[in-house]
């Protein structure tokens, strides 16, 4: 059985590879949507899904118009709105109807994605590509051996990659933490 140390080391060298593997132009491109959006949608299943729930929050403490699929008080998307799909396959079939049907709808999708050439890839306008292995695609990442189980690596890099657009959002924006903690949850 490995250390943790040991452990520690590995998982950091396959986020660090993982995030590197981002284009930054795709990231710059997302950060400019979510600013033009009347609102930001954003979905996922499972852990991704977490993690989408989490950027919404974060939208929302940035004072952005955000909402997460399938909550009771999520209104109808429209044009002008901005839907965000976190899927490392790409191919969930909830979040597949969703990009479709945002898509008909003329709003803007994007995805992030172990997988651009994915169903959601068809629909989407913009797609940011994260290299990570996943035992449920067959891509050339899946030779790359990831100590993480399951999709482990895309969520976590998922999870990092949107915090680090909160904190260019920030820069955009011209806020501060002070600010987004006074729109943070009060009836705790």
């Amino acid at each position: 059985m490995a250390e943790y140390r040991e452990l520690v080391g590995q998982v950091m060298d396959e986020l660090g590879l993982a995030l590197t593997s981002v284009n930054p132009e795709a990231v710059t491109s997302l950060r400019q949507d979510i600013l033009d959006a009347r609102r930001i949608f954003v979905a996922g299943q499972g852990r991704s899904g977490l993690r989408m729930q989490a950027f919404a929050m974060r939208l929302m403490h940035l004072d952005l118009n955000a909402h997460v699929v399938g909550g009771v008080t999520t209104p109808a998307v429209n044009p002008g709105d901005l839907l965000i799909v976190g899927s490392g396959s790409g191919r969930t079939e909830s979040l597949v109807h969703y990009a479709r049907r945002a898509h008909d709808l003329n709003a803007q999708v994007s995805l992030i994605t172990i997988a651009s050439e994915s169903p959601i890839g068809k629909y989407a306008d913009s797609v940011i590509r994260i290299a990570a292995a996943s035992p449920k695609l067959e891509t050339p990442e899946n030779e790359r051996q990831t100590v993480q189980p399951m999709g482990s690596l895309f969520e976590q890099a998922l999870g990092l990659l949107l915090d680090i657009v909160v904190i260019q959002l920030m820069d955009d924006l011209t806020t501060d933490q002070t600010a987004m903690f006074a729109r943070h949850a009060n009836l705790e």
